[in-house]
């Protein structure tokens, strides 16, 4: 697991973009992620329902989701984009994580940045995230209509 501020796009495989959603927090919630080249093409959207659920938890479960997914495409130098301060700043280790329902996700995240063979992740405005805000909210939509963690399987994940 290494953390590179000076990583290059040249040498990095997957550049993903994760956010999280949730009416009333908690309320119906969803992740959503994009998964791009080097080169900027589109490699997968992720759509996660997640039922009922806090904005934190719906902005960790889409990092998780696109991590697994990052692995699944092979991927072994990642930069992700969030503009989620809080959960950058835990990762980073900047912040501790004291809810406890974001600790099992904070290791999980933490072992799935440990397969990469080089990992950076990078605090965005929000306005620069705009395709995983939208794929965010169109999972909370659908955990709004009644899907939900059931729901939220591979299926879920639309490859482009």
């Amino acid at each position: 697991m290494t953390t590179d501020t000076a990583l290059q796009a040249s040498i990095v495989d997957l550049e993903i973009y994760v956010d999280g959603a949730s009416r009333g927090n908690p309320g119906p919630a969803g992740g959503g992620a994009v998964l791009k080249g080097p080169e900027g093409g589109k490699r997968a959207e992720i759509v996660l329902p997640l039922g009922r659920t806090t904005n934190n938890v719906a902005e960790y479960s889409a990092l998780v989701a696109a991590l697994q997914a990052a692995l699944q495409h092979g991927a072994r130098r990642i930069r992700v984009y969030s503009d989620s301060q809080l959960l950058v700043n835990q990762v980073t280790g900047v912040y501790k994580v004291r809810h406890e329902r974001i600790v099992p996700l904070w290791t999980k995240v933490l072992a799935l940045l440990g397969e990469f063979e080089r990992w950076e992740l990078v605090h965005i405005r929000r306005k620069l995230n705009g395709e995983a805000d939208r794929l965010a909210n169109q999972a909370a939509s659908r955990s709004e209509a009644g899907e939900g963690p059931a729901a939220a399987s591979p299926a879920s994940t639309q490859a482009k």
